[in-house]
């Protein structure tokens, strides 16, 4: 019998953007309409919102920032280390016209929430969105 090395989830995602395969898929986004906004829901844990920055330009949501990287020791003896560090960005394309100017971002938990107003025109800009730490 032949022996193959085994690759999980390598050949299943190899089509996925570079920066969503590094980060193992935590940057998936929950995106919904409710209450006349449009809301992207991600799950960043282990990060500040200092380090989060969120830009909307035309109809492109981008969410990028930087886990810091720990120092290594060599008083640890590693077996695994899955948790990724560095830099990542995620880009959705937003399904409707939204007010970049009014929306807002919540972190609270490790979980990031972003709310954009709908708006009927097709007149659309950039720009960068504060993230503002809820308390626990």
């Amino acid at each position: 019998m032949q022996l193959t090395e085994w690759k999980p989830l390598e050949d299943e995602f190899s089509d996925f953007p570079l920066a969503f395969r590094k980060f193992g898929g935590d940057l998936s986004v929950d995106l919904y309409e409710e209450d006349s906004n449009l809301v992207a829901k991600m799950t960043l844990p282990g990060i500040t919102p200092e380090d989060i920055d969120i830009t909307i330009d035309d109809d492109l949501l981008t969410v990028s920032g930087m886990r810091e990287e720990e120092q290594e020791t060599d008083e640890k003896d590693y077996y695994s280390k899955e948790i990724r560090r560095g830099s990542f960005s995620r880009a959705v394309r937003l399904p409707k016209a939204v007010d970049a100017e009014a929306t807002s971002a919540d972190y609270k938990d490790g979980v990031l929430v972003i709310t954009m107003p709908t708006v009927e025109s097709e007149e659309r800009s950039g720009i960068k969105v504060p993230v503002n730490q809820l308390k626990p």
